[in-house]
């Protein structure tokens, strides 16, 4: 059996695509992007069109057969393919390639997990990273049988695999009663600002568009910035009160991305809220970039999804690069 638990960083990309465009090409290099800000080492990107997809691999035999001489070739232990994959899909692979196979919704919880600073983020990112796993679970979660004591909890003739699972069911019950109690705490501060008449005001935009930036040289914070996807992941709130309209409540959001996993989307309401119950939204966009009208319209699509779609926005413009 593969053993899923060696980190790897030598990677390989598969961008699977039904057609070779523009479209095809701005998502490629976005995929590349990812790969590079979860700390991988991309090798090489392998397109492979998939008209039908495969339901054993996704992408076609003769192209897995081509990406395992390549893996070989380049002494790879990784494969990304910007695709979701199915358990029995992700599992034929790693077979068929001798490597660990993330998929596009994996490489985002990776980033996130990597990211998260704030007791709640952590929590929320690990809570959408074992119910992700969860479907793909082979065997290699009896670490979490530390955290109960292992004397005793497994029942007479319960197979390696059942013990895993009910393990992890159980570690996702402890987390989502932890997740309750901050997300109670956070909503009584919220409620608090709501109830101070306070004007709410949230920044949103595309991963990487510089909004980090903005809120900082609005609010004179330190927030961490840096030129990579997802560098931001935990609200940040911060008052103004020199302004002449009296003052604000500004709060730095998580970036948006295309195909953005939906498990996120719901594990991070605690983010999300910020956008959701606010006054006004400042829409980050960077000038620069030639994807800016598509980035737009994948925001709009995610502030749609949380219920903030009819939240009044703001367009700013970043040109600082």
């Amino acid at each position: 059996m593969f053993d899923r638990g060696k980190k790897g960083e030598r990677a390989l990309l598969v961008l699977p695509h039904a057609r070779m465009d523009a479209d095809a090409e701005a998502s490629a290099r976005e995929f590349e992007e990812l790969a590079r800000s979860a700390g991988a080492e991309v090798l090489e990107r392998v397109g492979a069109r998939v008209d039908p997809p495969s339901p054993r691999y996704y992408i076609g035999s003769g192209k897995a057969d081509e990406l395992k001489t390549l893996v070989q070739a380049l002494d790879a232990n990784l494969v990304l393919v910007d695709h979701a994959l199915s358990p029995v899909q992700e599992r034929n692979l790693e077979q068929h390639l001798g490597v660990r196979v993330v998929d596009r919704t994996g490489l985002i919880l990776d980033i996130f997990a990597q990211r998260a600073r704030s007791h709640e983020g952590k929590l929320e990112v690990e809570l959408a990273q074992l119910k992700h796993l969860a479907t793909r679970l082979v065997r290699g979660w009896t670490h979490l049988e530390r955290q109960r004591g292992g004397i005793g909890l497994r029942g007479p003739g319960e197979t390696q695999l059942e013990t895993d699972r009910r393990l992890l069911a159980e570690r996702v019950r402890q987390l989502q009663k932890r997740l309750e109690k901050v997300r109670t705490q956070r909503g009584q501060q919220r409620r608090a600002r709501l109830d101070a008449g306070i004007p709410r005001v949230a920044l949103v935009g595309y991963t990487n568009a510089g909004k980090s930036t903005l809120f900082n040289a609005l609010t004179r914070s330190a927030v961490h910035v840096a030129d990579q996807l997802f560098a931001t992941l935990d609200p940040t709130v911060r008052r103004i009160e020199d302004l002449a309209c009296g003052p604000v409540v500004l709060a730095d959001t998580v970036g948006f991305v295309r195909k953005l996993p939906h498990d996120l989307v719901a594990a991070f309401r605690a983010t999300l809220a910020e956008a959701r119950d606010a006054d006004l939204l400042l829409h980050v966009t960077d000038a620069a970039d030639p994807e800016r009208e598509r980035h737009i319209g994948v925001v709009d699509a995610v502030l749609e999804e949380i219920g903030a779609g009819q939240v009044p926005q703001l367009a700013v413009f970043n040109k600082i690069d």
